[in-house]
């Protein structure tokens, strides 16, 4: 049986998962440079991947997981459609996703130190996503 610790840091990187993708899903179709694109879609791919795996686990632990914070998901929404609704480019595409991949890194680096108790996989998935947002980050600074 999974620590309480355990189950939260999933969920944590459960719900993660999800802001990421939907993000990349709310950009995807205003990206005008091929090579951008994917790079989103590949970072989409990796999310997702992530996410059946700590779903599958969140499962063996009879948990259904967490959806993003409703106040964080809305906020997200209408940053990125006012921010687009401006400035339409590229540039504007790299931003909102590096803004985005900063938040979920802290975020993630917060939810290590705060459920110390995890389990090693637990842990080892939280890294894996930070990963793939610093990846990300950088894969579009030329971007910005």
């Amino acid at each position: 049986m999974a620590n309480e610790d355990t189950i939260k840091l999933l969920k944590e990187c459960n719900a993660g998962i999800k802001m990421g993708v939907n993000s990349i899903d709310e950009v995807l179709d205003k990206v005008s440079d091929e090579k951008l694109r994917n790079i989103l879609i590949e970072s989409k791919e990796e999310h997702q991947a992530l996410g059946s795996e700590t779903h599958k686990l969140l499962n063996q632990f009879h948990d259904e997981g967490k959806d993003p914070n409703l106040m964080a998901a809305g906020m997200s929404w209408l940053k990125t459609n006012v921010m687009l609704a401006m400035e339409k480019t590229d540039k504007t595409v790299a931003d909102l996703i590096t803004d985005g991949c900063d938040m979920g890194i802290k975020s993630l680096n917060r939810y290590i130190n705060q459920y110390a108790a995890a389990s090693a996989e637990a842990k080892k998935i939280a890294k894996r996503l930070i990963d793939i947002e610093e990846r990300l980050s950088d894969e579009i600074k030329g971007y910005l």
